[in-house]
């Protein structure tokens, strides 16, 4: 979030993010793709690592076939702040009421303008 408050300080622009709430799969392109892998293995057992590879690789979705590769690198689990510093930032993040956790928009202050 603080980079793109960042971002949005920068480029003197107002961003909105909006999330799938929970559930809401049939909206979420990623959730769909996985659906027609599973139709694709078609409740074949994936024993393997390279089996998983497989079946995903030989998948196609709207046409077009997946580059598939298998990833074991950890990645860290993101970045914390302290809620002092959060609050800081919060003060140009706006929520719209009865769907705060799904949307919220950055309106950063414009650059000041030295006289």
């Amino acid at each position: 979030m603080k980079r793109l408050i960042e971002f949005a300080r920068s480029q003197e622009i107002e961003i909105e993010l909006v999330y799938y709430p929970p559930y809401h799969s049939k909206y979420n392109m990623i959730e769909r793709c996985w659906g027609i892998l599973e139709q694709h293995w078609n409740g074949t057992q994936l024993k393997t690592i390279q089996d998983a590879v497989m079946w995903a690789s030989s998948m196609t979705w709207k046409a077009i076939a997946p580059i598939v590769r298998f990833v074991d690198k950890v990645y860290s689990k993101g970045v914390t702040m302290t809620k002092q510093a959060f609050a800081e930032l919060n003060r140009v993040l706006h929520r719209q009421a009865g769907i705060d956790k799904w949307s919220v928009v950055i309106k950063p202050q414009p650059k000041s303008s030295a006289p």
